[in-house]
């Protein structure tokens, strides 16, 4: 969800529900036209569930339909993307070096915050970095109309209802003055672009100037999205994972994050350190991930890399905030290389990539264009039905062998 980059916040997952009344019926409505009847209907329930008529009136007052918070939603770059364009863009020099700078500068405030909720100073400056640039773009969007129209959309319609609700709730509290309600096309706010819900639940008034404040307090960003990674689970001195090398023959669909392994079981696939070297024993269970497809780079992850995922649902995304922290320590760039032909695929190659899938009988839900769980699990088994690497990778060569596929 950070500014310009138009990214859904997953991290939200944990948001709070609307009451059951509340869920009854504002029947999602795609366009314009529609949405004035919906906004209605999302008016009436809000007040049902228990929030002021007031607040609600006011923040949707004078409202309007925004057609580019849907033209956004429908090009997020963890899902077009390659993982190099979306890593190259994100991991700079520039980037590691600011980013070493400003945790020199903050080194007192960062090391309270780790001490108090055992979350590394790096990983907090790398997200701080990836969601707004160390704060410099935090959104111009209008919170209440990006969640009202993304509510009104029949892809995700429950949850950002849930967000909205959440928002006049931040209204109701005074946490944060109207004016400054704005953020990301899909309603995430601050410099660590928390959803309504993940604020309600996380931030934290951390400098005690009786406000949460995650667009100006650096205090209260840090202590926020420290306080938010250790509630969900982020483990103490452990590692979020690093670059492997793979063997030729190494079997790609056991590049899974529900398969996990030991060291030991790993080194007798023929998994080193992405030096060559053989594969350290960290003590801890890994899973083997390939964001960028079996030509791509591959890691092993951990439990403090799911995590990240948490916080954003995106592969690309979670090694980027890992490697990122990494680099602040002054470990090095990546070794593998980006392969010379590394095209996207067109959101039309992605929806009939989905089609021949759902041909074939494999799940994948909708068939919208964006690269999710189910498209890659289908698309893995696919792969391995046709002899293919099967990574679960959607690349314009799948494309071509389903296509070839359906004319035998």
């Amino acid at each position: 969800m950070r500014s310009g980059s138009a990214l859904f916040a997953f991290a939200s997952f944990l948001a709070w529900a609307v009451p059951a009344g509340a869920q009854t019926a504002v029947p999602p409505a795609a366009g314009a036209e529609a949405f004035p009847a919906c906004l209605a209907g999302l008016r009436r329930d809000a007040v049902s569930s228990g929030i002021s008529k007031k607040v609600v009136d006011e923040a949707t007052a004078g409202l309007a339909y925004n057609g580019r918070v849907i033209e956004l939603d429908r090009a997020q770059p963890e899902f077009f993307q390659t993982f190099w364009r979306y890593f190259e863009t994100r991991i700079t020099e520039q980037r590691v070096q600011k980013g070493r700078d400003l945790m020199a500068q903050n080194r007192n405030l960062l090391s309270r915050v780790e001490e108090q909720y055992g979350v590394p100073a790096r990983y907090l400056v790398s997200f701080w970095a990836l969601e707004s640039n160390f704060g410099q773009f935090t959104g111009g969007f209008k919170i209440v109309e990006s969640l009202a129209t993304l509510a009104c959309d029949p892809r995700r319609s429950d949850f950002f209802k849930s967000e909205l609700f959440n928002a006049f709730r931040i209204l109701a509290e005074g946490a944060v003055p109207p004016q400054k309600l704005q953020g990301s096309w899909a309603g995430a706010m601050g410099q660590t672009q928390f959803m309504p819900s993940t604020f309600m639940r996380y931030a934290l008034d951390y400098d005690g100037d009786g406000r949460r404040d995650l667009w100006s307090s650096l205090p209260d960003v840090f202590g926020s999205s420290a306080r938010y990674l250790s509630s969900i689970g982020w483990k103490r001195d452990q590692d979020w994972g690093r670059e492997i090398r793979l063997p030729a023959w190494f079997a790609w669909e056991q590049a899974d994050l529900e398969i996990k392994k030991s060291a030991a079981e790993w080194r007798s696939a023929g998994v080193t350190e992405a030096d060559g070297s053989p594969l350290r024993d960290d003590g801890l269970t890994g899973s083997i991930i390939l964001p960028g497809g079996w030509r791509g780079p591959a890691f092993i992850v951990f439990d403090n890399f799911r995590t990240i995922l948490n916080w954003n649902r995106s592969l690309s995304y979670a090694v980027a905030v890992g490697h990122l922290a990494d680099r602040f320590t002054g470990k090095p760039a990546l070794v593998a290389t980006k392969p010379a032909d590394d095209e996207p695929m067109s959101r039309d190659a992605v929806m009939e990539l989905q089609r021949r899938l759902t041909a074939l009988n494999y799940d994948i839900g909708n068939a919208d264009g964006v690269v999710g769980a189910k498209t890659r699990v289908a698309a893995k088994a696919f792969q391995k039905r046709a002899g293919l690497p099967a990574d679960g990778y959607p690349t314009l060569d799948l494309l071509q062998h389903l296509r070839q596929y359906a004319a035998k």
